[in-house]
């Protein structure tokens, strides 16, 4: 996740039916005159209140200083001009495009459509596919052409050729010739709708019909069907690889994971050999916990299939290698796949980003249809008829030269009037699309169809904020949330990125806030049997070294003795508890099942860290001044005025 959709989820994280109107509205403030209502305090501060962690700023008077704060920067942003920004416009434009397909719904066929989806969720298919490409808008000779080559290699299917050898020979998918068309396991929302779909209306062992998507012609075989496999949770320790392909490396990560693996069949445990050895940051401290998963959603289809094979929580992998290093995988719990009910938001919002939403969108038209009143000029229709001809499927029409006598009004919906010479032009520019229904005039009266569909849902959409107050407040909130990004950009973050002086300045003034604890340079040997540690210890105490002492005890295939060296903080999991903090070799120490004997090599003592060591902390903190500072400029350089009466009579309200 990067910082814009970090600075934005924060920003717009409820519900769109969450905004409660209020109509007894009152100004709470001014700056520079221009009014901020009560309404909008109240519900901003409603909203996210359950998303700020400093009790501090649920104080209504230190939340009003935030949100005059917000509001003068956005001030500002207007005053520099970032509203006219080219970047800025597409990408509110684009927002609000994402945020009207919100409203741009027809619910009985939302309903289907998430019944069909839950329904083809509980199988998964293994299918092959031969690509045929061919543009959305290719000719309809090219289209034709890709077509008949589809015909012809499905009727060699049909007869029994081989569908792998077919795929390496004709797709024209570039993956094809190594993989010879195969897709692999698959589920709903994994592939195109219509290719989707015609998977799950083929038979196994068959080949689909013919299916067209906006890549082109498929073919495709069904190989296998299987029920839904569900999730799972798992634990993992992960030895990485080593990214410079060094043979002799390789090998060592292979032989730590194997060492693992026989401590975990001689009884140890899982847990605490995640913690001790796990290269994978991210999970280690947690016993080697990953969030749950289902087929195809994790990068490894190894690490996957090992994971499903698992049969009883508890039960471990061998050592399993993926593209990114060694595994051993314990199953902790396994999920069944989820009801409809369980499932119906998460579909609901997969099926408005999907290509099945179009199905949508034609139900919405045609109700809009029926809400707007839709009048033709019939006469100037007809004669805008007269003026295309055969060479549009060429695209080889013109605009007629003279424009005049089609400049009335065509078609008036809603009374707003649009006239024939701009339906002409938008005849002119849909040449470049699929055009085969023939004769002319049926041709025409369908693209004058698709025009005023086109229209009506523009209506519609241009209106959004007329009709439902909750997309007007959502559009408000991030148009002035863009613009804020873009500011804070300008004026904060890439200053606190960029200024090394001030930067150096700020931390050299600060210097104590950026502190090492105190921390050991130490080797830690680990053992099941006391016995065993007890030798090591003596060995350490003698200067042999890990490798020397793994060598000696760790024989005919049998892991009695691990190792852990580096710089370690004073209270890290990696060494046990109660550890004498002194040079050399420790005493015994037993903690859970193992006994572990550290030797301390030299103690790095509490200090300051230098710039470079807490430069993330460091930036960060040097950001919040900068902003702290700058937002008492712009009190200085815009004028406030607070009401307090209306502020008072809010707070009432919002604590009632």
């Amino acid at each position: 996740m990067n910082l814009k959709q970090l600075f934005f989820g924060v920003l717009l994280s409820a519900s769109f039916t969450s905004f409660a109107q209020n109509n007894n509205k009152e100004v709470l403030f001014t700056i520079d005159d221009k009014p901020y209502y009560t309404d909008e305090f109240a519900r901003v501060y409603n909203k996210n209140i359950d998303l700020v962690k400093d009790e501090s700023q649920k104080d209504l008077n230190q939340y009003l200083d935030l949100f005059v704060g917000y509001k003068l920067k956005i001030n500002k942003a207007n005053k520099l001009g970032l509203q006219n920004g080219q970047a800025y416009q597409a990408e509110l434009k684009s927002y609000r495009n994402q945020l009207s397909k919100n409203y741009l719904t027809d619910s009985k066929v939302t309903n289907e459509l998430i019944e069909e989806a839950y329904q083809r969720s509980l199988k998964e298919i293994k299918a092959a596919h031969i690509l045929f490409m061919v543009d959305e808008n290719a000719s309809p000779e090219d289209t034709l052409k890709a077509y008949k080559k589809a015909v012809e290699v499905r009727e060699k299917a049909q007869k029994g050729e081989n569908f792998g050898e077919l795929a390496v020979k004709y797709s024209e998918d570039p993956s094809a010739k190594e993989n010879k068309g195969e897709l692999g396991y698959f589920s709903v929302f994994r592939m195109v709708y219509p290719f989707e779909s015609a998977a799950y209306k083929t038979a196994k062992g068959q080949v689909s019909k013919i299916v067209r998507t906006r890549f082109g012609y498929h073919l495709i075989k069904v190989e296998d069907i299987r029920d839904n496999r569900g999730e799972l949770t798992v634990a993992h320790i992960m030895i990485l690889k080593p990214n410079n392909q060094n043979p002799e490396e390789a090998e060592k990560a292979k032989n730590t994971i194997q060492e693992i693996y026989k401590k975990l069949q001689q009884g140890e445990n899982f847990e605490s050999l995640a913690k001790q050895f796990s290269q994978d940051k991210s999970t280690a401290s947690k016993g080697g916990l990953l969030n749950r998963f289902g087929s195809g959603q994790l990068s490894s289809e190894e690490f996957e299939d090992a994971a499903f094979t698992l049969k009883n929580p508890n039960d471990y992998s061998a050592p399993v290698e993926s593209n990114f290093g060694w595994h051993i995988i314990k199953l902790i719990e396994k999920h069944p796949v989820k009801t409809s009910q369980e499932m119906h938001a998460e579909l609901d919002n997969k099926i408005r980003k999907d290509e099945r939403s179009r199905l949508i969108t034609n139900s919405l038209t045609e109700k809009l249809k029926k809400k707007y009143s839709v009048k033709r000029n019939d006469k100037l229709f007809a004669a805008i008829t007269k003026t295309v001809n055969d060479k549009f499927y060429t695209n080889e029409w013109k605009l007629p030269e003279n424009m005049k006598p089609f400049e009335g009004n065509l078609v008036t919906i809603d009374n707003k009037a649009i006239s024939g010479e701009e339906f002409l032009k938008y005849l002119a520019a849909q040449q470049r699309a699929e055009n085969t229904i023939k004769p002319i005039s049926k041709l025409v009266d369908k693209k004058y169809q698709e025009y005023v569909d086109v229209k009506v849902n523009e209506l519609y959409n241009n209106n959004l904020e007329n009709e439902f107050p909750d997309f007007a407040a959502v559009m408000e909130e991030y148009r002035d949330g863009l613009l804020l990004f873009d500011l804070m950009e300008k004026e904060i973050w890439e200053k606190a990125k960029t200024d090394s002086i001030g930067l150096q300045n700020f931390y050299e003034a600060r210097k104590n806030n950026y502190r090492w604890g105190n921390r050991l340079d130490a080797l830690v040997l680990s053992s099941t049997k006391k016995d065993m540690a007890k030798q090591a210890q003596k060995l350490l105490k003698q200067g042999k070294s890990a490798e020397f002492i793994k060598e000696k005890f760790n024989l005919n295939g049998k892991v009695e003795i691990m190792s852990n060296a580096g710089i370690f903080e004073e209270n890290s999991d990696a060494l046990p508890k109660g550890i004498e903090k002194k040079d050399g070799v420790s005493e015994i120490i037993k903690e859970g099942e193992y006994y572990f004997v550290v030797k301390i090599n030299k103690h790095l003592p509490a200090g300051p860290k230098t710039l470079e060591e807490a430069k993330g902390k460091v930036v960060n903190d040097y950001q919040q001044y900068l902003e702290e500072k700058w937002v008492g400029d712009l009190k200085q350089e815009f004028k406030v005025d607070i009401h307090q009466p209306s502020f008072e009579k809010v707070k009432k309200q919002i604590k009632s």
